[in-house]
């Protein structure tokens, strides 16, 4: 039986935008999504310089976004920021922080919290960072995660845990009905991206508990 070859699958517009290993995942992201842009590539490096290039290069009839500088080789977006969130124990107490992906410098820093969740904190991590870009006035400037659910979340403006509210989570509850209206009340279109563990390594806002 002839082996199927491996291709690589660029989303620039979907419910989370990346490169993806498997039509599978490509899928998730793009079926039912109105706009969405995809393609599939022969290898990782085409699918990168494709990502990179926007999705005007292959749609001719959307004109391309612009773009903030690309860091030099096959690596992420730079200038772009990184979020990350730790917790220890489901639930436990959880932290999150957003740094400067290129440097690692942090830019901001919440927690721990009691009776967290990673996903939470990835989804409050998120949209703080939206929302200070927003403040400065930077709509283009990348945010990159290693969590698909809370871009998922992110774009349905709704964080879908599974948490129950109780005294000591009362805290962490607060933050994301304030996340989840910051969404509704507030436009953005910086890129949420997908970080690419597997190419890239840990994240740089990645907490070193692993």
């Amino acid at each position: 039986m002839a082996k199927i070859k491996q291709k690589y699958y660029v989303v620039w517009e979907g419910r989370a935008q990346g490169i993806f290993d498997t039509w599978g995942e490509c899928k998730q992201q793009v079926d039912g999504f109105e706009g969405a842009r995809y393609k599939s590539f022969e290898t990782r490096d085409e699918a990168i310089r494709a990502f990179r290039m926007g999705h005007g290069a292959f749609y001719q009839k959307q004109p391309p976004r612009a773009r903030p500088s690309l860091a030099p080789g096959l690596g992420p977006i730079f200038p772009s920021w990184a979020v990350d969130a730790a917790c220890s124990g489901v639930p436990g107490p959880m932290e999150y922080q957003g740094v400067d992906a290129q440097t690692g410098r942090r830019l901001f820093h919440l927690g721990p919290i009691p009776d967290g969740t990673n996903n939470v904190g990835e989804f409050l991590a998120i949209v703080h960072a939206l929302a200070l870009l927003k403040q400065q006035g930077n709509s283009t400037l990348p945010v990159y995660t290693d969590s698909i659910t809370a871009i998922a979340w992110v774009r349905r403006k709704q964080a879908n845990t599974k948490m129950q509210p109780t005294p000591r989570n009362a805290v962490l509850f607060e933050l994301i009905g304030r996340a989840e209206r910051w969404l509704h009340d507030n436009a953005f279109s910086n890129p949420i991206i997908k970080w690419d563990t597997q190419a890239w390594g840990e994240i740089p806002a990645d907490f070193g508990r692993k």
